[in-house]
């Protein structure tokens, strides 16, 4: 085997990137022009000129979070549509472009604007939730206009007596405001970078407690048609780890170009197939129920390892390169395992120096051509797609990188002693393995 797995071809990635999947579009509708909105005394003048009253959700997180705690918020964002629409309200949930996340760092690559549909199938994400791409946002919307951003925060004072409670209120902005005001007296913003859009109100809201906990608000003191919440990651899951929280992660399915090319990769460089590992994966999620320790996975090590950041905001359980390649040594020798395929941010001299350490190690490394096509989030998926698939699997400490990882082998069926497993650190004393979300059906 080659020292350095060569990239997958460029005609191949180039020629399945038309497998992007497609969705159907909703009813186009008008409008409605709203101000001073967030008031309980505020009633709806104007009509929707639709046969249906639809409405939008839009969301934005803070822009330095990443993509796999993106992907968290997203889930957040889901339940609280599902709860809107329980009380026969027909919201939509519009999906955030990609771009600008402090992890895709590829130089001359262009990384903004980049749909959901690049990474996620659209059609599974729509077999548990309505959601639509934002440019289709703009189509239906007859224009870039978004009626009422909220600006989720905290509670400037905390806990009230050290009482937690859940509460919403509209209170004064306490970071820098992050709306100006043009000549015509529309809020411009980041809006993930479409100059064009702006909004007609912007509000801050200091939020406590789950995401459901906006739906008062949005179906009494708001009747905007499209309302964007500013900061979703303020809100908690309603529903961590249970039914709801599994359907939506499991509808979060990977775009079938990527998928395939991770498992050309597999194949090609890793022995690894879904025949032989046990690891069939249905196209539709809804029939996909694989039983716990039916899956076999490819026999190689699959590996997350974050350096960077972590190795400074994470000392203590951050092992330094030489103790995770002990580690990596260990586990092939007793899993009786043939390869590593190794997913990591280290920079180019880390990376100099793991490969001398681990001269056999495997990456998936695209070419710039292909980077082009893929972007580094696309890159991304397929590195956790390959280390999903591993006979054996370990991560690293509070990565939500890990946690996704960790999901996809929970939805394949893996063992959870081959799952949720984690480096420790070179002189960690309690080195605490991570928890075992159990899906549910």
């Amino acid at each position: 085997m080659a020292n350095r797995a060569e990239h997958v071809p460029a005609t191949f990635i180039a020629f399945v990137v038309f497998f992007l999947s497609s969705f159907d579009a909703f009813v186009k509708f008008e409008s409605v022009n709203a101000d001073n909105v967030f008031s309980a005394s505020h009633t709806s003048t104007v009509k929707v000129a639709s046969a249906r009253d639809l409405r939008y959700l839009l969301y934005d997180v803070n822009p330095p979070e990443g993509f796999n705690l993106r992907r968290d918020v997203y889930i957040r964002m889901a339940s609280l549509v599902k709860t809107l629409r329980q009380n026969g309200d027909d919201w939509v949930l519009v999906l955030p472009p990609w771009g600008r996340l402090y992890h895709w760092q590829s130089p001359n690559i262009h990384q903004i604007r980049i749909p959901w549909g690049e990474f996620f199938s659209l059609t599974s994400l729509q077999a548990n939730v309505p959601v639509i791409e934002y440019e289709e946002f703009i189509a239906e919307n007859g224009g870039p206009f978004i009626d009422q951003v909220l600006v989720l925060q905290n509670y400037a004072e905390g806990w009230t007596d050290g009482k937690w409670e859940e509460k919403v209120d509209e209170r004064p902005c306490i970071e820098k405001f992050m709306y100006s005001k043009d000549k015509q007296g529309y809020y411009r913003g980041w809006f993930w970078g479409y100059e064009q859009t702006r909004a007609r109100n912007v509000t801050c809201i200091s939020a406590q407690g789950h995401a459901s906990i906006m739906a008062p608000v949005l179906q009494k003191n708001i009747t905007a048609t499209s309302v964007m919440l500013d900061r979703a990651e303020t809100l908690l899951h309603d529903h961590y780890a249970g039914k709801d929280y599994w359907d939506t992660r499991r509808s979060m399915v990977f775009a079938k170009h990527l998928r395939l090319i991770g498992d050309n990769f597999r194949a090609k460089y890793l022995n690894s197939t879904d025949d032989r590992d046990q690891t069939i994966y249905s196209e539709d999620w809804t029939r996909q129920r694989a039983k716990l320790g039916s899956a076999k996975g490819g026999p190689y090590l699959g590996v997350h390892m974050r350096r960077k950041d972590f190795i400074w905001g994470h000392r203590e359980d951050v092992p330094s390169l030489k103790g995770a390649v002990k580690k990596m040594r260990s586990l092939i020798k007793k899993h009786k395992l043939e390869k590593v395929f190794v997913a990591t941010d280290a920079d180019e001299e880390e990376l100099k120096e793991l490969k001398k350490l681990l001269p056999d190690m495997v990456r998936f490394e695209p070419s710039t051509e292909d980077l082009e096509l893929l972007k580094d989030g696309g890159v991304a998926i397929i590195d956790q797609w390959i280390c999903a698939h591993a006979r054996f699997f370990i991560g690293t400490s509070v990565s939500t990188f890990s946690f996704r990882i960790h999901e996809e082998r929970e939805i394949m069926g893996f063992d959870p002693k081959t799952t949720y497993n984690r480096f420790c650190g070179d002189a960690e004393k309690e080195c605490e393995q991570p928890t075992h979300w159990k899906i549910v059906y």
